[in-house]
């Protein structure tokens, strides 16, 4: 059994709440991202305390009536750099950086870039940004790799949804999305060239439809979960580096289809699709609930625990802080810093063992997609957590059942269709 204690809590000024919070993978800093307004505020969330420290886009205008994925595209991008009190934010006004010094362009790079996901590379030295703001077609079909010592800008592989470094290091997840399904992508992170760039590999999750968060890795790298979709408010986590699903759970009545009804567009805005996060302790999910509460959820049993942290306040945002805290966004303007006690031995030192050796074991089972593989699924080892496909054998396949994912029985007819025709 696991105690929550309060630690510090703070109260968002005006009418405003934070809607996302990204904490900063070293340092005691948090990212939170404006309900009301594309802006972001930083705040400090260490020695057990809550302190606003600045903002970016302050003064942009409200959201407004924009929903869905209007909404979406005024979402400032956020990126912390791996090591230094630094944030990279690309918003409505291009590509702005916030240290403890004040906001400033960014040096080498183009401050008038319009990403909708930023990432920095392991190293700190490159910025990933997508879509590509150099090509000239829609940009994503390829995304941009940008050198902050010289300021050149290269192209990288096609991606759109955030970056997430294993805690084992050398290796990263992000996603390539699509309306029919969406590829959970891993990739080998090169730094021995100028510029890191991410090195797709072969084996890769595939997921139903599109929509999905950013990847999540807990501390040790023996789990990754991702939150989603465009149409349910799921959640799957799956083993790594076996790729086996463990938990895969609605949050929730799944949509109806469209159009959407709207008691289900009230239902898509009262469950946050920033409420998970992994802490310190192993195989443990936290889920940010509506009500308020915070359920512990043991990945491999599947039992659950609900934790009262906000009574009568739908919880808007969660993450886990570099030191294992828990951090809560309430609708009424809340946040709240909780220390995690549990029986637990696991420390940050042996996480990190365990997940080096998670890590080397997935690069070691897969291997680079090479640099003229220019049609990425034909290289592709698929899984959905329980079945696997080789790319030929989703060439072939003709049938499939009603409770086969969508994206399986649309690729089976579309094969089936061609078969006919010829």
């Amino acid at each position: 059994m696991t105690d929550l204690e309060v630690m510090a809590r703070g109260l968002v000024g005006g009418e405003r709440s934070f809607e996302q919070l990204r904490c900063h993978p070293r340092l005691p800093l948090v990212a939170c991202l404006d309900s009301e307004r594309p802006a972001v505020h930083i705040w400090d969330c260490g020695a057990g305390r809550l302190r606003e420290l600045g903002s970016v886009g302050l003064t942009s205008n409200t959201y407004g009536e924009a929903f869905g994925w209007e909404r979406a595209e005024r979402t400032p991008a956020v990126a912390w750099h791996p090591e230094q009190p630094l944030l990279v934010v690309a918003g409505e006004g291009g590509l702005r950086q916030w240290t403890p010094a004040g906001v400033s362009e960014p040096e080498g790079a183009s401050a008038t870039a319009s990403y909708r996901s930023l990432a920095f590379s392991p190293d700190g030295q490159t910025l990933w940004g997508s879509p590509s703001f150099r090509d000239e077609g829609d940009g994503w079909e390829s995304s941009d790799v940008l050198d902050l010592a010289s300021g050149t800008i290269g192209a990288g592989p096609a991606w759109d949804t955030g970056v997430a470094e294993h805690p084992g290091g050398g290796l990263v997840a992000t996603l390539s999305s699509d309306q029919g399904a969406t590829h959970c992508l891993f990739a080998r992170v090169d730094q021995e060239t100028a510029s890191a760039v991410m090195r797709p590999l072969r084996r890769a999750l595939i997921l139903d439809c599109d929509g999905y968060e950013t990847p999540l890795f807990s501390a040790d790298g023996r789990h990754i979960a991702i939150r989603g979709n465009a149409y349910d408010h799921s959640v799957e986590v799956f083993e790594f580096p076996s790729l086996h699903r463990v938990l895969a759970t609605t949050l929730g009545d799944p949509s109806p289809g469209y159009p959407y009804p709207q008691e289900w567009l009230d239902q898509m805005e009262t469950w946050s699709r920033h409420n998970i996060a992994f802490g310190l302790r192993p195989g443990v999910l936290w889920i940010a609930t509506p009500t308020g509460a915070l359920v512990e959820v043991d990945v491999e049993t599947r039992k659950a625990v609900e934790h009262d942290v906000l009574t009568g306040s739908r919880l808007s945002a969660l993450a886990a802080t570099a030191t294992g805290e828990l951090l809560v966004a309430g609708s009424g303007g809340d946040l709240v810093l909780l220390s995690v006690l549990s029986g637990s031995t696991q420390t940050w030192t042996t996480s990190r063992d365990i997940a080096r050796a998670a890590a080397v074991a997935f690069l070691e089972s897969t291997a680079e997609i090479p640099d003229d593989g220019d049609d990425l699924e034909s290289h592709l080892v698929l899984t959905d957590g329980t079945r696997t496909w080789e790319a030929d054998d989703l060439a072939t396949v003709t049938a499939a059942d009603a409770t086969d994912p969508t994206w399986l029985r649309l690729q089976a007819a579309i094969n089936k269709a061609q078969l006919e025709s010829e």
